[in-house]
């Protein structure tokens, strides 16, 4: 009888701090490309050397958005519940990331992850994720009528709405937690898509059902990082940190800004697209982390390692001293961001 060979995972030194990295569902979508297996490997493998350099400073956990993915399914089984397509997409989408980074050198742990909502929450009476593509007045119409489906204009256009509540519990958080402190060697890669959606049923609270719904990845991913008691949380795009004046010649970046400030300038409603949920969720870690000195980020995948150090992005933190509480970069906006702040779908 033959015995299977162990696997050797290759050593490294213990990191000195613990940090939750956010990649968005649309880095495994290249401009202009459609949306395929081949093209999300190709995707993936560009920003895989990224994350293995990364991983050799910092204890990491990877989680990732699944909107383009999601919204792919659900066109080709528009039947099936959002539960069983978020699980679809997760394991879809962790397989890719999976064999990008083993191919890289990085040894994964892909996670299918259920999170609890409130089937209660006043998210289910008004959804609000967009999800798939757009389609047009008449189109809308047609697909709302016969599939039931909640539609809502998005520009000049309409897209499929669902429910998105926020996460209450994640159930594998322990056995991620366990996987961190007892093979440090190996990425776990969690909550993917903010993870399956499950409510308890009231008469046996030990009893799932799956929800009808769409958790936001970023908030999702900040709750994890707080329960991991992570150093750090980090929200990548393809856009860039947090901008004023938004697509405007004017526009100008965020290097260091306070939640207080954020706060104050009513994050999430004055920031376009998809800006405002990733702005919420970096201030919700660092308020409502217990680690001194936590602090969240947010910034191109492309510029993932000098966010690191505050060279790229703008970083979130508590209790620093700054003039009004943002500090803003000083070098000019260049051709090839500006040309991207007028791309608003970028933030998805």
């Amino acid at each position: 009888m033959r015995r299977s060979r162990r696997f050797a995972l290759t050593p490294r030194p213990p990191a000195s701090d613990r940090v939750v990295i956010a990649v968005g569902g649309n880095a495994l979508q290249r401009r202009g490309e459609r949306l395929t297996i081949e093209n999300m490997l190709k995707a993936s493998a560009d920003f895989a050397p990224t994350i293995v350099n990364l991983a050799k400073d910092h204890q990491l956990v990877l989680t990732h958005g699944n909107g383009p993915q999601v919204g792919e399914l659900a066109l080709e089984r528009s039947a099936a519940s959002f539960d069983v397509l978020g699980a679809e997409s997760m394991g879809q989408i962790g397989y890719i990331l999976a064999q990008a980074l083993s191919s890289a050198g990085l040894t994964t742990a892909p996670i299918i992850c259920q999170v609890v909502v409130d089937p209660q929450h006043d998210a289910f009476r008004d959804p609000s994720k967009f999800i798939g593509p757009v389609y047009g007045a008449k189109e809308a119409t047609a697909l709302s009528q016969s599939l039931g489906w909640v539609m809502k204009p998005d520009g000049e256009y309409f897209r499929r709405v669902v429910p998105s509540p926020p996460p209450v519990e994640i159930l594998q958080v322990e056995a991620i937690r366990t996987l961190l402190e007892q093979c440090p060697e190996i990425l776990p890669i969690a909550c993917g898509g903010g993870g399956i959606p499950v409510s308890r049923i009231p008469s046996n609270p030990q009893t799932l059902q799956g929800v009808e719904a769409v958790i936001d990845k970023d908030r999702c991913g900040g709750k994890l990082a707080n329960e991991l008691d992570a150093d750090g949380y980090i929200i990548l795009t393809d856009g860039g940190g947090i901008w004023q004046n938004f697509g405007k010649p004017d526009a100008r970046e965020m290097k260091l800004a306070t939640p207080e400030y954020l706060l104050g300038k009513k994050a999430g409603k004055n920031f376009p697209g998809s800006m405002g949920p990733k702005i919420q969720a970096a201030i919700d870690f660092v308020q409502n982390s217990k680690k001194e000195g936590a602090w969240a980020a947010i910034g191109d995948l492309r510029d993932a390692s000098k966010i690191f150090t505050n060279e790229e992005g703008t970083l979130i933190k508590k209790d620093v001293k700054v003039p009004e509480g943002v500090v803003w970069r000083e070098n000019k906006v260049s051709a090839s961001k500006m040309k991207l702040t007028k791309d608003q779908s970028k933030y998805g």
